[in-house]
């Protein structure tokens, strides 16, 4: 099953409140500019790991998100679990979202 908006949310979360009040800060620090909801980015990053092929990758689960502020992008890292014994694949930190 592809990754969803949701499903990258939902991994943000699981990786504790500071996570998503950081794209959230990213999103509002920029005002009056224009940069991407928080929702904007967890679809974006849908698309992307889909376009992977992580999201259909049979086996693999999306764990948890990380978040990081750098200068005035967000920089997301995601890790998946695979397998029965939930083996930790780490993606290499992804910045884009300016």
């Amino acid at each position: 099953m592809s990754l969803t908006r949701d499903a990258v949310r939902d991994a943000v979360e699981r990786g504790g409140d500071e996570q998503m009040q950081l794209l959230r800060k990213h999103h509002e620090d920029a005002y009056p500019e224009s940069r991407p909801t928080p929702g904007d980015v967890c679809r974006g990053e849908a698309e992307r790991l889909n376009a992977l092929g992580l999201g259909d990758a049979p086996g693999f689960s999306l764990a948890v998100t990380r978040v990081e502020r750098v200068g005035n992008e967000v920089r997301l890292t995601h890790v998946f679990e695979y397998g029965p014994q939930r083996a930790r694949l780490v993606t290499e930190p992804f910045t884009n979202y300016g």
